[in-house]
């Protein structure tokens, strides 16, 4: 069976769902210890999470690029991450989704959420034909995420490692393994009928 074009995939249990972030070990490490970012994470930028694994390594390089080698699942509520996407608006103009781009846009500046539908990756990061969802965060909605919706922060660098071994070593199944169990999320086409552009 194909997937669909647009659908959520994510390690998630009945109240919460797992994203992923990458940093560098400054930021990555004393959240990870203390389960929650510390003074130095700016909370007026906006800040980017991915409910994908491999989209996520795609990203930090195997948490090998400069800035990104320290990467965290962050255990979220699902109702934090259900309100972020009830508040956010496409990051791009979908002729036929929006009435007009001014219309867009004003629902882009109003929205402290904003959605991208990016190729998702297979074991050797090459992009798939259906999509994974980036969800930025910023002013209320980066604020609720670190104060309210973290449930836990782990450290995932080593998995980040251990996985790229068994694909460099072409230990494809071995690899697949270590993955964390993604499968699609219970959004309902009424929570990402403003999203699927």
């Amino acid at each position: 069976m194909s997937e669909p074009k647009h659908r959520i995939r994510a390690l998630h249990t009945d109240s919460t769902v797992t994203v992923y972030q990458a940093y560098t070990p400054e930021i990555g490490l004393p959240t990870a210890r203390d389960g929650r970012f510390p003074a130095a994470w700016k909370r007026d930028r906006m800040t980017w999470i991915k409910p994908s694994f491999l989209w996520m390594m795609y990203r930090c390089g195997w948490a090998r690029k400069e800035g990104q080698e320290t990467v965290l699942a962050v255990e979220i509520t699902r109702e934090g991450f259900e309100w972020a996407l009830r508040n956010s608006c496409l990051s791009h103009y979908e002729r036929g989704l929006h009435p007009d781009r001014a219309s867009w846009q004003r629902r882009l500046k109003r929205s402290p959420a904003r959605v991208q539908w990016d190729p998702e990756r297979d074991l050797h990061l090459r992009p798939l034909p259906h999509r994974s969802l980036q969800l930025g965060l910023t002013g209320e909605a980066a604020e609720r995420y670190a104060e309210e919706w973290i449930v836990a922060v782990e450290d995932v660098t080593a998995l980040a490692h251990a996985v790229h071994d068994r694909v460099r070593d072409g230990e494809l199944e071995a690899a697949r393994q270590l993955l964390p169990a993604e499968r699609p999320y219970p959004a309902g086409d009424a929570l990402l009928a403003h999203l699927a552009g």
